[in-house]
């Protein structure tokens, strides 16, 4: 599915930039921004007006993710770099594993541990999501408090951030039934979405992730999905393990604040 662009436009219509609008720290976000030129669709007449510039001048306040090179222009012109990402794909279609995907779905757990639909509450799932994303962590945001994240997980949930949760979404229980890991999986535009992968890191035993990751990817392979995609932040470690379950990286892309 084509992503809904919106345009930049300077003062004679003509479009300087494209991009996804959302809302991101509190600010309006302009996603995949894109320079337009005669090769972008929507781009046959385009400005002669400079991107940095425009950015600069009609975006001032507004978070924007971009490729790098051109993040890094606005970095060096007073923009606040808030996170390097990068986009990975799977291809489960044309790329099953070698014993194929059924033993994927049978990877066990260890003993004590169970799978379970991702159907808990936020409040469940929240001391397991923090614990995994605590100070030190690439993604860890000190400027969230515990009633933020809570509300900002309720709206994962629920299918107001990325997209409706797909039943292919598991969690992983203890003995006392808490929650300690889950791969919550969304449809972002017709694609399964890695919306988030988290182990606590003192109740699930390394290796869960990869564990986990393995069942939900062979039950979106046993629906039909022919891929699924993920989004990791540099320095984030689980790249290593995405790439070892066949994520390939396809894009790059560098988060700021426009000053």
């Amino acid at each position: 599915m084509e992503p809904d662009w919106e345009f930049g436009r300077d003062a004679d219509g003509l479009p300087v930039v494209r991009y996804q609008r959302g809302e991101r720290e509190g600010r309006p976000w302009a996603g995949l921004l894109e320079v337009m030129g005669p090769g972008t669709p929507g781009g046959e007449a385009v400005s002669a007006v400079d991107p940095v510039e425009f950015v600069l001048t009609d975006m001032s306040g507004w978070v924007v993710s971009s490729r790098v090179g051109f993040g890094e222009r606005l970095r060096r012109r007073g923009a606040r770099p808030l996170r390097l990402g990068h986009t990975m794909l799977r291809d489960l279609a044309g790329d099953p594993p070698p014993a194929g995907w059924p033993d994927w779905a049978r990877t066990p757990l260890r003993d004590g541990y169970r799978s379970v639909p991702c159907d808990r509450t936020a409040e469940e799932l929240a001391p397991a999501l923090g614990a995994a994303f605590g100070p030190g962590h690439p993604d860890h945001r000190p400027d969230h408090d515990e009633r933020t994240s809570r509300e900002e997980l309720r709206s994962l949930l629920a299918g107001g951030v990325v997209g409706p949760v797909l039943p292919s979404s598991a969690l992983v229980v203890d003995a006392d039934d808490r929650v300690v890991a889950g791969a919550v999986v969304t449809d972002y535009e017709g694609l399964p979405w890695i919306a988030h992968v988290f182990r606590h890191p003192e109740l699930g035993y390394p290796g869960l992730g990869r564990d986990l990751m393995r069942r939900v990817m062979a039950d979106l392979a046993g629906r039909g999905n022919p891929g699924m995609g993920l989004a990791v932040t540099e320095g984030n470690a689980a790249r290593r393990l995405y790439e070892s379950l066949g994520f390939r990286l396809t894009r790059s892309t560098l988060t700021v604040i426009v000053p």
